[in-house]
């Protein structure tokens, strides 16, 4: 990792470091701004292609540029913030996978021992503050830590079967059908007027229950949103579980959730 922080915070760091020992060391070193992303498996490279984000932040409030191989051209290419075309959960690198090999990415972070704002209603009810707060960073990586953890969301979690994270993505949904949704069901407004749902409360109130197994393949005991192998599982197991829930969803609320992680050669229509 290399960074000066008289620029401001701009660290360059090498695509194969790991995520979370990156995020930390980050902390460590008096930088702000990947609190919130404590925790999530992976490399640093991955984390620009599919935009990570947790708790109300994403790692594209964070990217100065990314930098690539084109094994089109075979040449290297740099992306700029912009020019990677960050959204929910996506980027150009998964428009165009297997064109670009990323090298390294940089990051704008603080200097500072503040958090960005909380974000996330399940954040500040644990960190007993209010949406908007800002407090200190360690403080923030010790409690998203902790929700993982209680999730089953930690790579290391002590008797805990491991999963690939959450499944699926947060629905974005258009007014019209999100106000044909319950009441009670979790909306949040987007910028361009769509309204962002929870799939854990789909999946919950579609009768997916925490638990259920398919063969070899189960629900998370510990959030719905996890599927994970009990042992033996197949990727057939997990494949037919994803579809289960996919079809229940969709018979009760006439949406269907789309896979967060990254299918290789299958289609879960």
């Amino acid at each position: 990792m290399d960074y000066d922080a008289c620029s401001g915070g701009m660290i360059e760091v090498s695509a194969g470091e790991d995520w979370d020992k990156f995020v930390a060391l980050t902390i460590d070193k008096g930088f702000a701004d990947l609190e919130s992303l404590s925790g999530i498996p992976g490399t640093v490279g991955g984390a620009p292609i599919q935009n990570i984000g947790a708790y109300g932040h994403e790692v594209s409030e964070t990217v100065a540029r990314v930098k690539t191989f084109d094994r089109q051209k075979s040449e290297i290419v740099t992306f700029s913030n912009s020019e990677c075309k960050f959204s929910y959960r996506h980027s150009i690198f998964k428009e165009e996978l297997g064109r670009y090999v990323i090298l390294n990415v940089t990051f704008q972070l603080r200097k500072g021992e503040q958090s960005l704002p909380i974000a996330y209603t399940e954040l500040a009810k644990h960190l007993s503050v209010n949406i908007g707060d800002r407090v200190k960073v360690t403080d923030v990586r010790k409690a998203v830590l902790q929700l993982r953890a209680s999730k089953g969301m930690l790579i290391d979690s002590k008797n805990e079967i491991n999963s690939a994270g959450s499944f699926f993505i947060n629905p974005i949904l258009s007014k019209e059908i999100a106000d044909s949704l319950p009441p009670e069901a979790p909306r949040w407004q987007q910028p361009d007027g769509k309204v962002k749902t929870s799939a854990a409360w789909l999946m919950e109130h579609a009768g997916i229950t925490k638990g259920e197994k398919l063969a070899g393949a189960q629900i998370s005991n510990k959030h719905v949103l996890a599927l994970t192998n009990s042992g033996d599982a197949t990727a057939e197991d997990i494949v037919e579980l994803a579809k289960k829930a996919r079809k229940k969803v969709f018979e009760k609320f006439g949406i269907k959730l789309q896979a967060e992680v990254q299918l290789v050669g299958v289609d879960l229509d």
